[in-house]
């Protein structure tokens, strides 16, 4: 499906909410058209097969087979691994108006026990009742027997779009650094994350491979690397997807998806992931995610502090960031969770690189991603590339056991250029697009290794510094520098702070940079801290030549032409109307 298709499905939903339009305030279309459109989705799911469900159902019944046994029966004979025991559909159920209200109550509750236990923890029932008093669910459930959510129409990969863009229109509670990641994103973070393990996997016939996102949301990360890892290995038999996410609506709709396409959806957790890890102690051989970006932690804040520092077994022992932005926790929770032989693709924005001095708990997470060997590349993206946000973002690969030509450098690759006009026209803060021709370059540039105009290789000690404290003496009123137990005295008002390259000589650099200006300037050592940035900007800059003034003034001269053949168009050339 394309994008217009794609939007034309989510403005059927959201058409939908219009009649609710009363006894819901617009706050409230959420809690009724989310649940509903992932019924729907399970609806048209089961429209082709409950002919063929019903009679296996009977003979179960007769045979007293428990859930598990039921479920197993319907999926091998056809395909799908739930059922609703009522073997109706929306469409079925509206044609029987006079009963919908009791019929549509036990049909939501007839569902086999892996979609029951995703349908109750939406609370969905009350919403029914509620519509029931006040006359609006025929006309709901009517509406929605009209949208095709047939999987032959709209493929999981368009379903995820749908899903995402019904709940970023209605949680009104979403975090402002919620953003919904473009499929074509996820594609490209897949094949750099994959590009030094499929020729592993393929070596190792038979290996469980296992996939984990820490903010999994309605599953889109998880579900194309399953797809990856099928068109690249030939089969996802031995495929396990994990996940956890804090939205209910979106962890019903992941759990639901991990159904549809064979997974186990019990391995998909609701609950904040930074402080209480669902899948404390499990490792996986391939985790991602695409954090919230620049959302604060503060109510995390004592249960992350507490794991901080008990230091034994922590996630976060790398360092805390600011309260103000909790991606970087979100990247040492992958770092924790993979296998010694795995690798990591995690989406960020530019804060990560840069923010916090030496010694703060960002440049701490750098430093140890860095000094370990840890980070492979990095990848920067063009702006305008999320609905709603248009800022750049970056994609990190890490790995915990890099190949050899890769062991003690870092890749940068600025892939800002490679895009195109986001097609038919702009989704929100969507202008842009990388087209599969544009991520075959850029997994080509990784590959190659090789430095070039977008590629640049850097040693880890390249992003280091020491912050070291420059002290100028303290003098009296004569000018005679202050003396203590025969030590010169700082003077705090003449404190100062040089940051010098790791790859440098402290003192060659006072030399050369201090001492000319300050001859009496020494740096005391024991204030020295290390610290690690990643300007990416700053490697690929390119200098451009200012405009010749003699072409500015030409354009000021044409300017003013206009504007006085414009005002004497409109005033006349007496300079009256």
């Amino acid at each position: 499906m394309n994008h217009a298709d794609i939007q034309a499905k989510v403005k059927l939903v959201t058409d939908i909410a219009n009649k609710l339009r009363g006894p819901y305030t617009p706050e409230k279309y959420g809690s009724v058209i989310i649940p509903m459109a992932l019924l729907r989705r399970f609806d048209c799911v089961l429209a082709d097969k409950n002919a063929k469900i019903k009679p296996i159902l009977a003979k179960m019944e007769r045979l007293k087979t428990d859930d598990e046994g039921k479920e197993k029966a319907v999926l091998k004979a056809c395909g799908v691994p739930f059922y609703n025991a009522k073997c109706v559909t929306f469409e079925d159920l509206v044609g029987d108006s006079d009963n919908l209200g009791a019929n549509f109550l036990e049909f939501i509750g007839a569902y086999s026990k892996s979609i029951a236990e995703i349908v109750k923890g939406l609370k969905f029932r009350d919403e029914v009742e509620f519509m029931i008093k006040k006359g609006l669910l025929f006309e709901v459930v009517k509406a929605f027997s009209t949208v095709d959510f047939h999987p032959a129409t709209t493929d999981e990969f368009s379903m995820g779009y749908v899903f995402e863009e019904i709940i970023r229109t209605y949680k009104a509670n979403a975090e402002a650094g919620d953003h919904y990641t473009p499929r074509e994103v996820i594609e490209l973070c897949v094949d750099l994350m994959m590009a030094e393990k499929v020729e592993e996997f393929k070596n190792k016939p038979g290996k469980l491979i296992r996939v984990y996102d820490g903010c999994c949301g309605t599953g889109g990360m998880l579900t194309v690397a399953k797809r990856k890892l099928k068109e690249k290995l030939g089969t996802d038999e031995n495929v396990r997807l994990f996940g956890q996410d804090s939205n209910p609506e979106s962890y019903a709709i992941c759990r639901a998806e991990m159904l549809m396409l064979g997974d186990d959806p019990r391995n998909v957790h609701e609950g904040n992931t930074l402080t209480e890890d669902k899948l404390k102690g499990e490792k996986f051989d391939l985790t991602l995610t695409n954090p919230p970006f620049g959302v604060e932690w503060k109510t995390e804040k004592a249960l992350v502090e507490t794991e901080f520092n008990a230091k034994y077994g922590s996630r976060f022992m790398a360092g805390l960031p600011r309260i103000s932005d909790g991606q970087l926790l979100f990247m040492q929770n992958l770092i924790a969770k993979t296998d010694p032989d795995g690798r990591i693709a995690i989406i960020l924005n530019g804060s990560p690189l840069f923010s916090g001095d030496a010694g703060s708990g960002e440049s701490e997470v750098r430093r140890y991603v860095l000094e370990n060997d840890l980070l492979e590349a990095i990848v920067a993206l063009p702006d305008q590339m999320f609905y709603n946000t248009g800022i750049f973002t970056y994609v990190w690969i890490l790995s915990k056991n890099k190949a050899k030509k890769r062991r003690k450098k870092v890749q940068l690759i600025d892939a800002t250029g490679m895009w195109e006009e986001q097609k038919p026209k702009s989704l929100g803060n969507k202008r842009k697009e990388i087209t599969p021709e544009h991520r075959n370059e850029i997994v080509k540039l990784h590959r190659a290794f090789k430095e070039g105009e977008t590629v640049k290789i850097l040693a880890p000690e390249d992003f280091g510094y020491r912050k070291v404290t420059v002290e100028r003496p303290l003098r009296d009123e004569k000018g005679q520098i202050v003396l203590k137990k025969g030590k010169k005295q700082a003077d705090p008002a003449l404190r100062d702070t040089e940051n010098v390259p790791l790859k440098e000589n402290v003192a060659d650099y006072i030399a050369r940079e201090v001492l000319p200006y300050a001859p009496d300037a020494w740096v005391d050592d024991a204030k020295t801290k290390i610290g690690y940035e990643i300007p990416f900007t700053r490697y690929f800059y390119r200098y451009v030549p200012p405009q010749p003034s003699r072409d500015i003034l030409k354009e000021v001269v044409g300017i003013e032409e206009d504007i006085r053949d414009t005002l004497a168009s409109l005033l006349g050339r007496n300079g009256t109307p």
